[in-house]
């Protein structure tokens, strides 16, 4: 990957970048602490993105090695579709980080932000050959709308995005095989509803299974119910703007 140094300097970003690239730098810095808050991090291995407005083809990204409640708006790299870094502060970009976002945001234009995690339940799900079942109310709203990818080795190899691609396809989530979770979201609050349903979801399969007892599975026709149910009646801002004020509350220092 080409490294084209800009430096933000001590004053951070703001101001030196357009409003709305602020905007959505602040609200993914929200996300990777949220994340940490929530710890559904993998130290510094796991990776969130969201595309650049009125910037076709660029998106920001963690730089690689900064713990995620270290990460705030200023620190954020962004980097293009073909790997070049547009804005560093001198961080390198984790490289199954830029494989598996740039898949997805050249395939799907309706997505402004793409999350991965590597969490203890979601990789336990991703080992079972059964998938994600829907046992549970949070789990019914992936009913026929979660794909999966079979694991290929660590994302390292270009040829890979065509087949991440096929894989998500039209959904919201993908369980990665073998490996961890990804969301997706017309924003970065909807990305972030995504992967904590998901998430609550592998953790309630993993209890149930493990108390090794029959599972009960409602009907298709109330599982496809359900889903759609979800489809209308979520509401990822109003969530959203109550972490805002959850990390406001605790540590402010991500908008910076």
């Amino acid at each position: 990957m080409a490294v084209a140094m800009v430096a933000p300097g001590k004053g951070g970003l703001k101001g030196k970048v357009s409003d709305a690239e602020w905007r959505t730098r602040v609200d993914l810095a929200a996300f990777y602490r949220l994340v940490a808050h929530y710890r559904m991090t993998d130290r510094t291995e796991t990776h969130i993105s969201a595309a650049v407005p009125d910037e076709p083809g660029s998106f920001l990204i963690n730089p690689h090695g900064m713990m995620f409640h270290e990460v705030t708006a200023s620190t954020l790299v962004k980097i293009d579709l073909d790997g070049n870094v547009l804005l560093d502060v001198g961080w390198p970009v984790n490289k199954a980080g830029f494989i598996i976002h740039s898949a997805i945001h050249a395939a799907r234009s309706d997505v402004r932000c793409v999350a991965h995690t590597h969490t203890r339940a979601g990789m336990a799900v991703s080992a079972m050959k059964c998938g994600l079942l829907p046992i549970s109310q949070h789990a019914m709203r992936f009913y026929k709308r979660i794909g999966y990818h079979d694991f290929e080795g660590i994302a390292v190899n270009p040829d890979e995005r065509q087949r991440l691609a096929r894989d998500l396809g039209p959904h919201k989530a993908l369980v990665l095989r073998n490996h961890g979770l990804i969301s997706v979201g017309t924003s970065v609050a909807e990305a972030f509803n995504v992967i904590v349903y998901l998430e609550r979801c592998c953790e309630s399969q993993v209890d149930a299974m493990a108390a090794q007892t029959d599972l009960i599975i409602p009907p298709p026709a109330v599982c496809e119910l359900t889903a759609k149910q979800f489809d209308v009646e979520l509401n990822p801002d109003r969530d959203w703007k109550a972490h805002r004020r959850l990390l406001d509350g605790l540590d402010p220092s991500y908008a910076n």
